[in-house]
Parts: structure tokens; C-alpha cells; sequence
């Protein structure tokens, strides 16, 4: 997944100028992003504190990882009632 150039405070930052008052499309212009970007972030981090969307990207890190640990172990499973499922 591509890296984003925003890190979430920045992104937070963003979201609360919207929430001051100012124009969707102005802020845009200003950050160098499109509007559908600014939207995704607003349905994603729309409400959080800094320390929120911290503590969702480790939730979000630990999860990716204990997946790639239970497919490893699935795909293990698989191949060991293979192997026990041959005649010999």
C-alpha cells in the first residue's frame, strides 16, 4: 500500500480547518489534495483525536499482522492433511 504524505496529525489538522469554517474546495487547494481524498479521510478519521488515530493505525498494524500469521497457519494445516491423507 503506497505511503501517504500526510501522517494523521497532519490529516487531523486538515479536517479541523474544515471544521472552522473554511471552504472544502479552498482547503484542497491549499494541501495539494483532491476533494475525494479529503472526503475519505473525513469518513475515516472524521471525529478522532491525534491519540485515536494512533492507537487505529496500531489496531490496523497488529491486525494486518496476526492475518498473515493465521493464513500461514491455515496454509500449514492444509498441507500437513495432505500429506496424513496419501496412502502409502
Amino acid at each position: 500500500m503506497k505511503k501517504s504524505r500526510f501522517s494523521e496529525e497532519q490529516i487531523i489538522g486538515i479536517l479541523r480547518e474544515q471544521d472552522a469554517g473554511h471552504k472544502t474546495a479552498d482547503i484542497c487547494r491549499r494541501h495539494g489534495i483532491s476533494e475525494a481524498t479529503f472526503y475519505a479521510w473525513k469518513s475515516k478519521y472524521g471525529g478522532l483525536e491525534v491519540s485515536e488515530a494512533k492507537r487505529l493505525k496500531s489496531l490496523e498494524e497488529e491486525n494486518s499482522r496476526l492475518k498473515k500469521l493465521l493464513a500461514e497457519a491455515m496454509l500449514d494445516n492444509a498441507m500437513l492433511r495432505e500429506v496424513a491423507g496419501k496412502k502409502w
